[in-house]
């Protein structure tokens, strides 16, 4: 599936394989958290599943290094008034997409979403966490893995915080989280595909 042709919702196309979205930093807290992101990258790629990231450097650089060494599709989803300033995408990067605006970007990695994943970052990193969480509870309940310490320290904190709370209505049953690549594989094995891409 080329993703420079992709258009609407995950519902309303027909899908060749999966897609998996992963949002991370440009600063890797440690060379560990380096190590994990390619791993998950490894992991999506074994499990059949495309990447689409941001296409720059740091942990995207990570995951997507894993993701291709294992033959996936790796799609870099940029704004067209900011790539010559953020400049040249990751090697690892197959093609790739260019938005208007955040928008636009935001709505492009989650109508696509059949699962998200999520590691430490920066700002920018938080703010897309944070819409695939609203997405999830609001649109269509795409899994969200939160991955390795920083994720899961900021998980902690919003639950405790009360931030992110369970409700009837929104139920948080899309969200997982594993501290390991061994702990996301086992997870992703047991995930049930059958009912991702809305209703």
């Amino acid at each position: 599936m080329n993703a420079l042709h992709l258009a609407g919702p995950a519902s309303d196309r027909a899908r060749e394989g999966l897609t998996a979205v992963f949002f991370g930093g440009v600063r890797p807290a440690s060379s560990e958290e380096e190590k994990l992101a390619e791993e998950i990258g490894q992991a999506l790629a074994q499990a059949g599943y495309q990447l689409l990231h941001g296409g720059y450097n740091g942990l995207m650089e990570a995951a997507a290094r894993g993701a291709s060494s294992e033959g996936a599709l790796v799609t870099a989803v940029t704004l067209i008034d900011k790539h010559d300033e953020w400049g040249a995408f990751n090697p690892h990067t197959t093609t790739s997409v260019h938005l208007p605006d955040l928008g636009a970007r935001l709505n492009h990695y989650l109508d696509h979403a059949d699962l998200v994943v999520a590691m430490g970052g920066g700002i920018g990193t938080l703010h897309e966490l944070t819409a695939a969480v609203y997405y999830a509870t609001t649109i269509r309940p795409v899994p969200v893995f939160l991955v390795g310490p920083a994720a899961l320290r900021l998980l902690a904190f919003l639950c405790e915080e009360k931030w992110l709370y369970e409700t009837p209505t929104r139920p948080l049953g899309f969200l997982h989280t594993a501290e390991s690549a061994d702990a996301f594989r086992d997870r992703l094995a047991t995930l049930d595909t059958a009912s991702i891409g809305g209703a």
